[in-house]
This record gives structure tokens, sequence and C-alpha cells, in this order.
């Protein structure tokens, strides 16, 4: 296999031989940036409808206007539903999910329904009963195709709608910071930082995630979300100016070694909140129990075993054969 040369003069000093992870095989990004298998239907449908665009130039006034009409009412259904199914994408990746609050699909499908109508339209009573036939086609077909919105929310009993949204936001701007990491330390052209930069904030999603599962967590994370997000996104953008004029080794060890710290850190954090609310459902169960007693009714800690004796079971066949009466011949 082929080896990166590197040598006292190089410019490029390797203090080890770890093999360079490929940010490719790294985990994608949250829900949020989350991508639906039927989301590139949109621009093949799109693309279709482009003989209304190009033809409209070689008609009529009239029919130039109703085909452009027609096609950018398309356009703007399929720019409408490829929205729709990013946020059912969204919803679908979430254990609790509120319904979008704008049924995009369905606005889509109407749009497009509407532009191939427009564009089909003709002079005359009957050529728009034709043309309205088709519209109607199109809006089934995009059902078929499509499918429809969630309509329902997800998980949501129990749940803080407003510690959720409140969670919501600040997930999305660490989200922002990540996002700019990346981008800060593409100007390196080092992989192996890339890829470093990566796992960092694989780590950091594991917090955002338990987050989203539990909003009444933020308090205690609020931290490591905000603060220490951006300190990290902060150091990443200095590292990267002076590392591309300077190569220094020294800077990118103490910065490789600040991102194992804040991953520990996160991992820490993370592991706390999981054992916390651990706790919480123990306690509740507890208090459960004890109401139950004060109520008369007695909970055993393991559910008692069955003694299958005293079961009304045909036969003896679940009857250990020690306890069998011998049979009488």
């Amino acid at each position: 296999m082929a080896k990166r040369y590197g040598g006292k003069y190089s410019p490029e000093p390797q203090e080890d031989d770890r093999p360079v992870t490929d940010p490719r095989n790294l985990p994608r990004p949250s829900p949020k940036e989350g991508h639906h298998p039927l989301e590139s239907r949109t621009f093949w449908v799109t693309l279709m409808g482009s003989p209304l665009l190009i033809g409209a130039f070689f008609h009529s006034p009239l029919t130039m206007a109703t085909s452009l009409a027609g096609f950018g009412l398309l356009a703007s259904g399929m720019w409408m539903t490829r929205e729709g199914l990013k946020a059912e994408a969204a919803y679908d990746a979430r254990r609790a999910a509120r319904r979008p609050a704008i049924p995009r699909k369905l606005f889509g499908g109407i749009l497009t329904g509407l532009g191939l109508a427009v564009g089909s339209l003709e002079p005359g009573s009957a050529a728009a009963a034709g043309a309205g036939i088709i519209g109607v086609a199109g809006v089934v077909l995009h059902w078929l195709s499509f499918g429809s919105d969630p309509m329902t929310d997800k998980g949501m009993e129990g749940v803080d709608t407003f510690q959720q949204d409140r969670a919501a936001r600040i997930i999305a701007e660490g989200e922002d910071y990540l996002r700019a990491m990346r981008d800060a330390i593409l100007r390196t052209g080092d992989r192996r930082l890339e890829a470093r930069v990566h796992m960092f904030g694989a780590t950091a999603r594991e917090l955002f995630k338990q987050i989203e599962d539990n909003p009444a967590d933020i308090a205690n994370a609020r931290r490591y979300l905000g603060v220490y997000l951006m300190g990290a996104r902060d150091a990443t953008v200095k590292f990267a100016d002076l590392y591309t004029q300077t190569r220094d080794p020294k800077a990118r060890q103490d910065y490789e070694q600040l991102l194992a710290d804040l991953e520990n850190n996160f991992s820490t954090r993370t592991s706390q909140l999981i054992e916390g609310s651990r706790t919480n459902l123990d306690i509740e169960m507890q208090v459960l129990r004890d109401r139950l007693a004060r109520e008369g009714v007695q909970t055993p800690a393991e559910p008692p075993a069955l003694d299958f004796r005293t079961q009304d079971l045909p036969g003896n066949l679940l009857i250990p054969s020690k306890d069998r009466e011998p049979e009488k011949r």
C-alpha cells in the first residue's frame, strides 16, 4: 500500500502511522439535514415539464402565457413537495415529533395539478374540461407517488412543547457551530483533521439526540450546547488560520488534544443524562408502589413463579414427572 513520504525536511512531518479516516464513512448529520429516498423524484418531474417551458415560445401569445404559467406552477409544486419530503424525513427520524405545521406535500400536489391543467389549457369549453381532468389526474398521481403529509403528532404524550421548542432552537444553534467548524477546518486541506472534526461532531450529536428525546434535560446541558460549542468553533477558526500559514505540529497537537477533552466531556454529560433519566424512572416507580401500598394493594418486587400443579390444565402435561401420581393399571 502506498505510504505518504515524511521526513526531517518535509513540510508536514508525520508523527504517527494512524490510518486516515475518510469523512464520507463517518456518521451523517442530524435528521434536520436528512435525505428522503423519494426526494430525487421531484427533479425528474420538473425536468419532464420542461417541454412546456421550451415550446412556449413557438406558439401564440395566449398559449405561451398558459405554458409558462403551467411550468411555473409545476416547478413550484415540486419545490413544495421536496420541502415536504424533508420535513417527513425529519419527522420519521425522531421518536417524538409534532406534525409539520404546513402540509407541504398536499399543497405541492395541488400546485402540480394546477400546473398540468393550465399548461394543457386551450380555447374552448371541451378543452377546458379535458384540462380539468388532466389536473385531477395529476393530483391523484402525485399522491400515489409521494404519499401524504404526517397529520398527527408522534410520541408527544406528556411532552412539554415549550421545552421541546426551546431544545430545538438550541440544538439548531449547536448545529450551526458544528457546521462552522467543518467549514473552517477545510481550509487546512488535511483529511485527518477533517475526520477528527467529524468525529467530534458525531459525539456532540449523541448529546443532541439525548436532549431531543428528553427536552427537560436541557438545563443540565445548556453550557455544552452553547458555550462549549461556541468556544470549539472559535478555536477551530483560529487554528485553521494559524495552521494554513505555519503548519506548526505543536499547534496541531494542542488542537487535537482540545477536541479529545471536549469529546470526553460531551460523552460524560450524555452518560450522566441517561443515568439521570434512569434514576428518575426508578424514583417514579417507587413512589407509585408506595401509593399503592397505602391503598392496600401489594406490589411484589418480582412476579410470583407459576405453580403448575395448582393450575386447571388439561391432563398432567405441565406437572413435573416426580410429582405425578402413579398410573393405576
